[in-house]
């Protein structure tokens, strides 16, 4: 889950290269979050496979509203390294 501050928007995605995929979204190669560089990672999870990634990204989607979003558990947030816990 990426936060855009200048927005106040969350972006829910799947992938398997979190830093390459970070990486294009904070280059405004991304149409649809170019507005909101710069975005910062403040959710990760790990699942077993790409079925599961896509399920859980819709579970998350289908919770809509900001208030239940924030309800999901950011104890992964990034240290000031950037790096994940």
């Amino acid at each position: 889950m990426l936060y855009s501050p200048c927005l106040n928007r969350l972006a829910v995605g799947q992938t398997q290269d979190l830093e390459s995929r970070l990486q294009r979204h904070n280059s405004g190669r991304n149409k649809s979050t170019k507005a909101g560089i710069p975005w910062v990672l403040i959710h990760l999870e790990k699942v077993a496979d790409r079925l599961a990634a896509v399920a859980k990204e819709k579970q998350i989607k289908n919770m809509g509203s900001r208030r239940d979003l924030q309800r999901i558990d950011t104890s992964d947030r990034p240290d000031d390294s950037g790096s994940v816990s």
